[in-house]
């Protein structure tokens, strides 16, 4: 039986507040999700089929061409530039201007930053303070698949407890016929990095991941609460592995 002693060292130790640092790290991208008129659809597509190196080339380039600068450019390794007929320069909206950048498209439905779920490793360290160089007390998750953290804590509790909800208005599609566009950034690194802080021991039940579909399918960690309350994500620190482009016409 515990002394008096040791009951109020319990009591100490429970009592709040407490800090911890969630981190998520993995494979995500930044990706814009932008809608094409029929023309520039299967431009685009048949240019893909060689390869996504020129609309890759022309949507990074844009934000620096007029587009007669575009119709002009040699650089491109498939096709020749005086072919890229106007309606598919999907990053230009007037003659006499520059285009936008690929993260700022005009016709843009949707922009997805984000780790992908099934290459999310998950970290809890508790931490003595709010500060960004708080001291390492404990570990509580240690680079733990996400998937399986939180099937793990699921099953714990014979499944009463759910740790994954999907968007509250769930994932913007195009429409059914639409014709789109994917540009993508491929991102490694920390996608998510917040500090929580509870008035007593962290209670893992008490989590909550909001993972739903992006426009393409791939499931995507969007956020994460703890008792009903969203944890701020101070930014991640991610390394850029590559651009990719790809087009659809959407089926559903």
């Amino acid at each position: 039986m515990a002394t008096s002693k040791q009951k109020k060292e319990l009591v100490e130790e429970i009592k709040g507040p407490h800090y911890y640092r969630i981190s998520v790290n993995g494979y995500g991208a930044e990706t814009a999700y932008i809608k094409l008129d029929k023309e520039a659809y299967d431009f685009w597509q048949q240019s893909l089929e060689s390869g996504d190196s020129d609309c890759v080339h022309y949507a990074l380039n844009a934000e620096d061409k007029k587009p007669a600068d575009v119709n002009a450019d040699e650089e491109y390794e498939n096709i020749n530039g005086a072919d890229i007929p106007r309606k598919a320069m999907f990053l230009h909206n007037d003659d006499d201007e520059v285009g936008s950048p690929w993260y700022e498209a005009p016709n843009e439905f949707d922009h997805v930053w984000g780790v992908a779920s099934d290459s999310a490793n998950i970290n809890i360290e508790k931490v003595d303070s709010t500060e960004y160089n708080a001291k390492h007390l404990e570990d509580i998750a240690e680079n733990e698949d996400l998937n399986e953290f939180t099937s793990r804590i699921s099953e714990e509790t014979d499944w009463e407890v759910e740790l994954t909800e999907g968007l509250k208005d769930g994932s913007k599609y195009a429409n059914k016929g639409d014709y789109v566009l994917q540009f993508m950034s491929a991102e490694k690194g920390c996608f998510f990095d917040g500090i929580l802080e509870t008035p007593g021991l962290i209670d893992l039940k008490k989590l909550k991941f909001t993972i739903d579909e992006a426009p393409n399918g791939e499931d995507t960690l969007f956020g994460i609460s703890y008792d009903g309350e969203e944890i701020d994500n101070n930014g991640g620190d991610t390394n850029g592995k590559g651009f990719s482009a790809y087009v659809w016409q959407q089926e559903y």
